[in-house]
């Protein structure tokens, strides 16, 4: 008899898993016709792009001030108000009849955005124990997986009805997470970490983070996955493909393809292994995989070798998408919004500027040179994995002020 995947895990695991499936899908839907829109008021395909640009820079520049906002407010106020200002933002885009109004308003959903993905991991960190970690980061991951599959699915056809109707779907899905969290996130059991004797006003401080060796490593480790997974991938693998390998566009969807699967299918399973295992080798098989992909790219142009890079990254993105949260998680004591916020925008960080200069380098050098750095990039991840020491079993009685030193 099979186990169910939530089997075990406190129910606002399922909760979370299912608000994050409805924002991706959402994003999703609405992610294709963000440029289209944008070319409808006379502008070019730069001030088009900035559409898009705009939102992931606000995301970066209101990380830390929403992790502020929830060591102060708590997760599930700042949750709710962030789900709220995007949905709200994103009807009123939909709205719009300028491109200043577009641009202005998906800029407010960032800030919106920031604030949902800082609270969000955040609670679902306190809401486990250690050793659930991985499985509960693995069911996240899996909620915005499917949703970002099954988002653009129905986006394209809908914007090929009207360019403004995936906003207002964005909008709905959003106001349909926000209805989850408020309805199943009220009473949100918080793990006590202290045994039992742990202040809820406790905050663990950023500084205190950066001490701990397992979190710096998760923060490079999260700035590769950013630039890697969010970024390079998404900016110039279509061009690799239809310009450096002079393929259709079809076979950008069976790299892509091959990868989310590949990602999708070992979630649950790396979970496992990272709780059981530790955090340290799962951070060290994540960058290393990632960075031999790359490697691969850089070094070979062909559609075989491309297909097998992809399906490798997927197994690097599952372990990296996984233990570095872990990580993160193991660290904090109490309330740690500040410290998730600047995990989060590591990421960010990596998928703004990653494109930019892997852009830049493909168009001055070769596509060789672009996934070559990113290579590079992901393995200083992994030196620091290599360099950390493991910290599922960290005493946070002592708290991170006495136990940050030996890291």
């Amino acid at each position: 008899m099979r186990t169910h995947p939530f089997a075990g895990l406190p129910r606002e695991v399922a909760v979370l898993t299912a608000v994050a499936f409805s924002v991706a899908v959402g994003f999703g839907v609405v992610a294709p016709a963000i440029p289209v829109f944008a070319r409808e008021f006379g502008v070019g395909r730069t001030a088009a792009g900035a559409v898009i640009s705009a939102f992931a820079f606000m995301r970066l520049v209101s990380a830390l001030g929403s992790g502020r906002l929830v060591d102060r407010l708590g997760e599930r106020v700042v949750l709710a108000t962030g789900i709220g200002i995007v949905a709200v933002s994103s009807a009123l885009a939909g709205l719009a009849q300028s491109y200043a109004q577009l641009l202005i308003l998906r800029g407010i959903g960032g800030i919106g955005s920031a604030m949902f993905t800082v609270s969000a991991i955040s609670l679902l960190l306190r809401v486990v124990d250690a050793d659930q970690r991985g499985r509960a980061t693995g069911m996240w991951q899996s909620g915005f997986l499917l949703g970002a599959i099954g988002g653009p699915a129905l986006g394209g056809p809908l914007a090929d009805i009207s360019v403004r109707a995936p906003f207002f779907v964005y909008a709905a899905t959003l106001a349909l997470a926000g209805a989850i969290g408020m309805a199943f996130l009220t009473k949100a059991h918080l793990q006590e970490k202290a045994a039992g004797e742990e202040e809820p006003t406790r905050r663990t401080t950023l500084p205190e983070a950066l001490r701990v060796s397992g979190y710096r490593a998760a923060l490079l480790s999260n700035l590769g996955t950013g630039w890697a997974l969010f970024g390079v991938r998404s900016s110039l693998i279509p061009l690799f493909v239809t310009e450096g390998l002079g393929r259709s566009t079809a076979w950008v969807g069976v790299g892509f393809f091959v990868s989310a699967a590949t990602q999708g299918a070992l979630l649950l399973p790396v979970g496992r292994f990272v709780d059981t295992t530790g955090r340290r080798p799962a951070m060290v098989a994540g960058a290393a995989l990632a960075t031999f992909s790359m490697g691969m790219l850089a070094a070979v142009e062909s559609v075989a070798v491309y297909v097998i890079a992809m399906a490798i990254f997927g197994v690097g993105a599952a372990f990296l998408s996984i233990a570095p949260s872990a990580t993160v998680g193991d660290v904090v004591s109490g309330r740690g919004g500040t410290v998730v916020a600047a995990f989060q925008m590591a990421s960010d960080f990596g998928a703004v500027v990653g494109p930019l200069v892997a852009g830049g380098l493909a168009d001055n050098y070769s596509f060789g040179a672009a996934f070559g750095a990113t290579a590079v990039v992901l393995l200083i991840g992994l030196g620091a994995a290599l360099a950390s020491r493991e910290t599922r079993h960290r005493p946070q009685e002592q708290g991170p002020e006495v136990t940050a030193s030996a890291g």
